[in-house]
């Protein structure tokens, strides 16, 4: 469905099965997958999980980094540690494909991220649920994008569920825009067709947020065309 649609899919990882699910999907459909791997406390099982997703083909590989303290990994969450920029670069150099950092919220992140030699970043609060009174993601984007300038690819996810909120975030400095749930719910109710569909949607409203605005690229789409209080 996703191949279909055009649009990039993400797998994550820590829940039985998952990693080597988003793998076995990725080989199935020539690597369109980016595999997000957990900031195992064993940097070295983060630079095997991370080779293994760019040998399944994946386009990049990621890694939540903000995950390190997250309380949905349960018992789990003691295999985890944050990174330094050195353990980030050891994983950046480590790979064939550019390596993403998910899971950053602020500007020093974001340009530590970029001396690691990570190709971009995503940012993100994991839907709200590592820290639930974390800044929205759009409030936090134009500062990153001016700290980072064009060095660091930047997407960003948090509650876009719109056309109208992909070109905001798109408007604000992101480069792309990540839609999570929506897509659980499109996938189990209506499998590829489903995905497609979805994704088909949230296209046609930003072409006609687009439209309204007079931005006939995505290039075209910047702070000028949107009103921030």
């Amino acid at each position: 469905g996703a191949a279909r649609a055009g649009i990039l899919p993400f797998t994550g990882d820590g829940a039985p099965g998952q990693l080597k699910d988003g793998l076995e999907a990725a080989k199935a459909n020539g690597g369109l997958d980016v595999a997000t791997v957990k900031p195992w406390r064993d940097n070295g099982k983060l630079i095997a999980q991370a080779q293994r997703c760019a040998e399944a083909g994946c386009p990049a590989v990621a890694c939540d980094i903000d995950a390190a303290a997250f309380a949905n990994m349960g018992s789990a969450v003691k295999t985890l540690s944050s990174k330094s920029v050195a353990d980030l670069r050891a994983v950046a150099e480590s790979l064939p494909v550019p390596f993403i950092a998910k899971g950053v919220m602020t500007a020093e992140g974001a340009l530590k991220c970029a001396e690691a030699g990570c190709a971009g970043i995503i940012v993100s609060t994991h839907g709200g649920r590592v820290m639930t009174d974390a800044e929205a993601t759009a409030k936090v984007l134009p500062e990153i994008r001016a700290a980072v300038g064009g060095r660091l690819t930047i997407i960003v996810d948090g509650g876009i569920r719109t056309g109208a909120d992909i070109f905001k975030v798109l408007a604000l400095g992101a480069d792309a825009a990540m839609i999570g749930r929506p897509f659980v719910v499109a996938a189990h109710g209506g499998g590829a067709e489903g995905v497609e569909l979805y994704a088909n949607t949230k296209r046609a409203e930003l072409e006609y947020m687009m439209t309204m605005a007079n931005c006939p690229t995505i290039k075209d789409i910047t702070a000028e065309k949107i009103s921030v209080e």
